[in-house]
């Protein structure tokens, strides 16, 4: 999020409910949580805002206070390649704050969305001195290993309710993104959106799922009811 964005200049300081939402803030000591709360930010996005953009020198660390965003690129042909969906609890761009370069990625609303802004520096000052924040960092690090790991392979199956249940499986990983809870508020366009596929043909996929009794589709939104089936292998 560029300094003289729209985004930027709508931002504020956070709520004291908000700050309850960020899970890294209850592993800080008093000083800590002060020098986070005093410094974080939060602005409301519009579908389509753009809070990073490939080649722009990351500032700020970010998270979904709630929402739903998209990170992607493009490649040579113009194409948008997606990698994953950033529902609600889920902080992202560690790695680029950690290493204090420009952005490889874009990441957009697709909802309207609050998100929550660390500065690197702050970022860094607490790298520095609270081993608690370390960890959390190490293992959003391993875990989103991970889950690009699983995104890659998702991107060479061709079973599309396969595709399907394997991405909500990544929407409802517990450790990065905790603010989801059982029920994901998503609309079929916005996962045909995160998974590649038509919307259509996504409704075919959760018609499925939910006849297996791996999911349950409700108003606004979809409720996991057997998570380690969305996660196996075919024929499993």
């Amino acid at each position: 999020m560029s300094t003289d964005s729209p985004l930027h200049q709508r931002r504020r300081p956070l709520t004291e409910a908000e700050l309850l939402t960020i899970p890294w803030m209850r592993l800080l000591s008093v000083d800590e949580r002060e020098r986070a709360a005093t410094d974080l930010k939060v602005a409301d996005a519009v579908p389509g805002d753009m809070l990073c953009r490939t080649g722009r020198q990351a500032t700020y660390w970010f998270g979904v206070i709630d929402g739903l965003l998209k990170m992607s690129t493009d490649n040579a042909q113009g194409q948008t390649i997606t990698y994953t969906g950033i529902p609600p609890g889920g902080w992202f761009g560690e790695g680029t704050a950690l290493k204090r370069e420009a952005y490889r990625y874009n990441i957009q609303a697709l909802r309207k969305s609050r998100v929550a802004g660390l500065h690197v520096d702050t970022f860094h000052w607490l790298l520095d001195h609270s081993i608690a924040f370390n960890r959390f960092v190490m293992n959003q690090l391993n875990e989103r290993l991970g889950q690009f790991i699983a995104a890659r392979e998702i991107d060479r199956m061709n079973n599309p309710d396969v595709r399907v249940a394997r991405s909500l499986a990544a929407l409802f990983n517990p450790v990065l993104y905790p603010g989801v809870g059982e029920v994901l508020r998503i609309t079929q366009q916005e996962l045909a959106y995160l998974v590649g596929l038509s919307r259509q043909r996504v409704n075919e996929a959760l018609t499925t799922l939910a006849s297996q009794g791996s999911i349950a589709v409700e108003y606004g939104g979809l409720r996991v009811l057997n998570l380690a089936a969305l996660r196996a292998p075919p024929g499993a």
